[in-house]
């Protein structure tokens, strides 16, 4: 009896040994490759939420990331990108998702996409989410850059089917309607080939642009964009329940808008075919975007009168989001340029102060302005790339400590205890 049972103890303890090491560190190694769990940022009233908390945003633009992505030489920049992001507490990256008949395009022609860069794109996404960064990915350009509207016009003409070559037939030709859509429905529904999550499933998307800087100058009325806006919003939304969605608009008031007069920087504002309060009400636009460009706007006026602008400028969409959409508002894009005449560094970090101090002052209290990303941060290496708004953020230590202050300062709302990751960390240190 006792021989015959020789064997068996052996491969008991064995068995009890690997249970043991299940039960101590199953987890670390079954599921080693497990992504984070994350939630979709949801919106309530006037506020951005995430797990049941208010969600302030301080974060930036770095449009060039897919496109960096595609080469193995230049792919290093995102990670280095994202993680630079992450150290300095911010949440929100805004980047293109889009490339049309250009150079790496994404969309060779209508409908017809290169695999390879659609994986560079995957690799944004999926960096992102490593280092719990939020992607805002804009879907087209009304400018010419990465193709844009004019591309899609040109498509259609080339076919022979176009109604028109002027560029705002974008909004009107049925055709360039439903290259659009067609464009929209392949994207949304694209399958990560690094995560396995399909875009619309996957909460490192803060939200969808629809198009950057829109404008319609052939119908000043903004009934041809509004109607565009109507139908693209709406087709979004049937595709992507999920994410949050908004228009991309620089925030003009329109020609029936009271505000053209008081608020619009001069009377050619009014008259872009765009309106924001017409724009940002439509119902499946989840929140308000506007862009801050004092020295393109007025070219003749001291800083200090750009300063007060600025404040004007942001509190009246603040109090737009705050009582008339009652949506929150973010500033996705602002930036002062370095080719100003006596341009000084200590310039752009005052415009930056005044951004950022009017966010935090309606964060503080509960109101609609909801967060702004600077234009643009790159990282060390890039200088061919840079524009006259570019900037390297550990570049000047004054402007690296404005944006982490400010990333501290919107977290300490809710309190720095609830936090993790690299935001606990860096505002641990500024207690």
């Amino acid at each position: 009896m006792v021989a015959g049972n020789g064997p068996f103890y052996p491969i008991l303890g064995f068995a009890l040994f690997v249970a043991f090491l299940y039960m101590s560190f199953g987890d670390l190694i079954f599921n080693y490759h497990k992504e984070p769990e994350i939630g979709f940022v949801e919106r309530n009233g006037t506020q951005f939420m995430l797990d049941g908390r208010a969600f302030y945003i301080n974060g930036w633009n770095s449009y060039w990331l897919m496109d960096h992505a595609v080469e193995q030489y230049s792919r290093p920049r995102i990670r280095a990108m994202l993680q630079a992001g992450a150290k300095m507490g911010l949440t929100v990256c805004r980047t293109w998702a889009f490339n049309d008949g250009a150079y790496n395009a994404l969309q060779i022609s209508p409908g017809q996409f290169d695999e390879r860069v659609f994986q560079a794109l995957d690799h944004v996404i999926a960096e992102a989410r490593q280092h719990g960064i939020r992607l805002l990915l804009s879907l087209v350009n009304n400018l010419q850059a990465y193709g844009g509207k004019t591309q899609y016009v040109k498509w259609a003409w080339e076919e022979g089917i176009g109604l028109s070559a002027s560029n705002d037939s974008f909004f009107f030709d049925p055709t360039i309607r439903n290259y659009f859509k067609n464009y929209i429905k392949t994207v949304l529904t694209r399958r990560n080939s690094i995560t396995g999550i399909e875009y619309r499933n996957d909460p490192t998307i803060f939200a969808w642009e629809l198009i950057n800087e829109p404008r319609c100058m052939s119908d000043t009325s903004g009934d041809t964009l509004q109607d565009w806006l109507e139908e693209m919003s709406e087709f979004v939304k049937s595709i992507d329940k999920n994410h949050l969605l908004t228009v991309g608009l620089e925030g003009f008031y329109g020609p029936k808008s009271p505000k053209s007069l008081t608020a619009n920087p001069e009377a050619w504002a009014s008259r872009l075919g765009s309106d924001f309060i017409r724009n940002t009400n439509i119902s499946y636009i989840d929140f308000a975007s506007v862009h801050i460009y004092p020295d393109h706007w007025f070219h003749e006026q001291e800083l200090e009168d750009k300063l007060k602008y600025v404040s004007k400028w942001m509190l009246s969409h603040i109090e737009d989001g705050d009582t008339e959409l009652k949506k929150p508002v973010m500033f996705t894009e602002f930036g002062l340029s370095n080719l100003n005449k006596d341009f000084l560094p200590s310039q752009r970090d005052r415009f930056h102060k005044t951004v950022l101090d009017t966010i935090y002052k309606s964060a503080k209290k509960n109101g609609s302005g909801a967060g702004a990303l600077v234009w643009q941060l790159f990282v060390g290496g890039m200088e061919e790339y840079h524009d006259d708004f570019a900037i390297v953020p550990w570049g000047r230590p004054s402007t690296y400590r404005l944006l982490t202050k400010q990333s501290c300062r919107l977290a300490g709302i809710q309190g720095v205890s609830q936090l993790d990751g690299y935001l606990k960390e860096l505002c641990s240190k500024k207690e």
